[in-house]
């Protein structure tokens, strides 16, 4: 195997989005905009969607355009019971263990919620690092100065042996782009923002070994 640094993303990645997870996430930053930042209801979807796609998440489009307390949101939005979600994926842990790579988590969520979803699903030992929105503030996934620090907190200076397995196409192209191999999760087939595509964590060391796209 040629590659040596494997980012994960966190949300709808190592665990399925049919879990309802990011779903509860979202509703709580739609509260925390209504109710702590004075926003219109109404207006809250248009707003989240036109911040996602110019800034990358809506917290960076909040920073950008309004006065946040970025601790507090991201304490409030993540402030889930995590065991009503997840559970332990014993499977993944033995699959991700068994890879022989520096694995590190690479989201947008911050430090403390990967940690937590970590725990929730018995895979904290797997991940060495996490790279959190704060790691690569002002930035955030997919722009291109996330992964030019993110591969420098992983102490690894060659883009090519990196990988990084995302749920977003944007983010799996933006990671191509700069250089690494990418693998979009959830979808089968071949996809034109990606190097590779996956629906089941067992095909990923064969993707990883080029016998599998």
């Amino acid at each position: 195997m040629k590659y040596t640094t494997i980012f994960f993303d966190l949300d709808d990645t190592l665990y399925p989005s049919s879990t309802g997870l990011w779903y509860a996430i979202k509703d709580r930053m739609n509260t925390y905009m209504a109710e702590r930042m004075g926003f219109a209801p109404a207006e809250i979807s248009k707003i989240r969607e036109k911040y996602y796609r110019q800034y990358g998440t809506t917290l960076r489009g909040l920073e950008a355009n309004h006065e946040i307390d970025v601790k507090d949101f991201l304490a409030y939005v993540h402030d889930i019971p995590l065991g009503d979600y997840l559970q332990p994926n014993l499977d993944l842990f033995e699959l991700i263990a068994s890879l022989g790579t520096r694995n590190l988590v690479f989201t947008n969520s911050d430090a403390s919620h990967a940690k937590r979803v970590l725990k929730a699903l018995a895979l904290e030992r797997c991940f060495e690092s996490i790279v959190d929105v704060n790691a690569v503030a002002p930035y955030c996934k997919p722009m291109p100065e996330s992964f030019q620090i993110a591969i420098q907190i992983a102490g690894e200076s060659d883009p090519s042996r990196c990988v990084m397995i995302d749920d977003l196409p944007r983010t799996t192209r933006a990671a191509r782009d700069a250089g690494w191999f990418s693998i979009l999760f959830g979808q089968n087939g071949t996809h034109p923002d990606a190097n590779a595509t996956m629906t089941a964590w067992p095909n990923l060391p064969n993707i990883l070994n080029g016998k599998l796209s």
